[in-house]
């Protein structure tokens, strides 16, 4: 064998060892929020129960979960955090869910995000993310109240944050977890006496176990569509 000929099949020798490195690596997920997210990693928390619906497809081998959700964070808590919190960690994949606080604490405490600021954070957060090399996902924030009449305080800013989050994203091509739409929808088929919580969310806003699941299959779904 000449020596063109053992440089060649080592060459492929090595590429195909890469290839099946590549396969058995498990993509990383890092869940990126506030308080929900926080949640999001206790017994019945939403990134629990995607565990277990990763597990029920057979795909417990390719990925791995991960909560970063700080209580209380706005989208420019995540800038400032998202090195050590996330980068540092080597995600291949980062899901966005931030927005309940930057609106919900203009009105409860006045330190809230207002809206120009909301978008050029929420940029900065995911050019950073993108810039090294992680695939990124935005959810859209979900409720203030599941009222469905139109009538929870807060209605007209979160449809305002989310239609800009839809924008942005369809824009950048980035995928889309539309909780405000998905919850929107639910609450109109099965909270039919209008209570402002207790179908969802135990508070207007944190999960009930029946609100961590049905989060959990929303972002499921478009998690295993990234490549």
């Amino acid at each position: 064998m000449t020596n063109k000929l053992i440089l060649l099949a080592v060459f492929v020798a090595c590429m195909l060892i890469m290839a099946f490195r590549s396969a058995d690596k498990k993509k990383k997920v890092v869940f990126f929020g506030d308080s929900i997210t926080a949640a999001g990693i206790r017994p019945g928390g939403y990134i629990q129960l995607m565990d277990s619906l990763i597990a029920t497809e057979g795909q417990t081998a390719n990925y791995e979960l991960v909560g970063a959700g700080v209580s209380g964070d706005k989208i420019y808590d995540l800038y400032l955090r998202i090195e050590k919190d996330v980068l540092e960690q080597k995600p291949d994949i980062v899901l966005i869910y931030v927005g309940v606080n930057d609106v919900w604490h203009k009105a409860s405490s006045g330190t809230g995000t207002d809206y120009p600021k909301f978008g050029k954070f929420y940029e900065a957060v995911v050019n950073k993310l993108q810039a090294a090399g992680c695939k990124v996902i935005v959810c859209t924030p979900a409720v203030i109240g599941e009222k469905t009449d139109n009538s929870n305080q807060q209605d007209g800013d979160l449809n305002f944050y989310s239609n800009w989050l839809r924008s942005f994203t369809t824009k950048n091509n980035i995928p889309l977890v539309d909780l405000r739409a998905a919850f929107i929808s639910y609450n109109l088929k099965n909270n039919l006496q209008n209570k402002e919580s207790g179908i969802l969310t135990t508070d207007r806003v944190h999960l009930t176990p029946t609100g961590n699941l049905f989060v959990a299959e929303q972002m499921w779904n478009v998690i295993k569509t990234v490549k």
